[in-house]
């Protein structure tokens, strides 16, 4: 039995195969009998979250696990990319993230107008470990176009782009057959361009746990993101600077808590169109976080419903 399907299909659905199926209403059953099933009630939890996730965000999200914890470093570190879900004018998003190796990003946009809007993007990370101490840092600006379509205006685009710099500073231990530690340091700035596209999904979708019900949206984020070193040291002596493009495809799945706030899960991949040494794909974006929204259109379910109380 697939998940997450509706009359229209969203983005993650290339992901199951099966757009008939809504974990909160009826599903077709796929058996032999291809009669549909009337249950409309949540198994227990883990198995609800088993079944509406797996397929729409499980191997994207594996993916960005294993290349988030791998040993592969670069002296780019993608941000968690900002998507404010605009709709009208004087909205205010701002959010913040966290990824496995420590890389906080904080995010704020505003709409100026009912189809433009600015934001301001930051992230840093400062780990220091035995083999490995390692400073990141990156801020960023940019506007652009959003404009809703479809059925009540529920389905958002928006397009962005902008630019910023960072800087990142990554020394390596390793210890030689004699016991002497021996290190490395790369140091390196860089300038950064980005273009983004988002689309986004604000349908009646909700996930029901103890009781209550928790509207979900959703959606994907598409960056390509031009990096280019200005500066670039090896154990403190100049190294030749480098250049690359990188692909960065995130899916995302958001919780309503309230009207106004949202618990956010975010996955995806990285690819470097150049083969470099030092500014590679290295990194993954995989993170958990959350989003403040204030004013904008009322497209959805805007607040936990006691499901318990409505019935009564």
């Amino acid at each position: 039995m697939g998940c997450f399907g509706d009359a229209g299909k969203s983005p993650f659905q290339i992901w199951t195969g099966n757009p008939s199926c809504s974990c909160l209403s009826r599903c077709k059953d796929t058996s032999s009998t291809g009669k549909e099933s009337q249950q409309t009630a949540f198994p227990p939890v883990i198995i609800t979250f088993y079944y509406c996730m797996k397929r729409t965000l499980f191997l994207p999200g594996l993916l960005g696990l294993l290349l988030s914890m791998s040993g592969c470093v670069s002296t780019y570190m993608p941000n968690v990319p900002n998507v404010p879900m605009f709709t009208k004018k004087g909205e205010l998003s701002t959010g913040g993230h966290i990824t496995p190796k420590g890389n906080f990003t904080f995010n704020t946009a505003y709409a100026v107008t009912d189809h433009f809007a600015v934001l301001v993007n930051g992230s840093m990370l400062n780990s220091e470990r035995r083999k490995r101490d390692l400073q990141h840092n990156l801020i960023e600006a940019g506007g652009g176009y959003f404009t809703s379509f479809g059925p009540d205006n529920n389905r958002v685009l928006e397009v962005y782009g902008g630019f910023g710099g960072g800087s990142s500073d990554r020394t390596e231990r390793e210890e030689n057959d004699e016991g002497a530690i021996i290190s490395e340091r790369r140091e390196a700035s860089f300038s950064k361009y980005f273009v983004q596209v988002n689309f986004s999904s604000k349908r009646k979708k909700s996930l029901r746990l103890f009781g209550n019900e928790y509207p979900l949206n959703y959606g994907t984020a598409l960056r390509a993101s031009y990096i280019d070193m200005n500066k670039h040291l090896f154990n403190g002596l100049p190294a030749e600077e480098e250049d690359n493009i990188f692909l960065e495809p995130i899916f995302y799945t958001r919780l309503t808590l309230n009207p106004s706030v949202q618990l956010q899960y975010s996955s995806g991949s990285n690819f470097g169109l150049k083969n470099r040494k030092s500014l590679t794909a290295g990194y993954s974006v995989f993170s958990l976080g959350f989003v403040i929204n204030v004013g904008g259109r009322n497209t959805t379910q805007s607040k936990p419903v006691n499901t318990k109380k409505a019935a009564r």
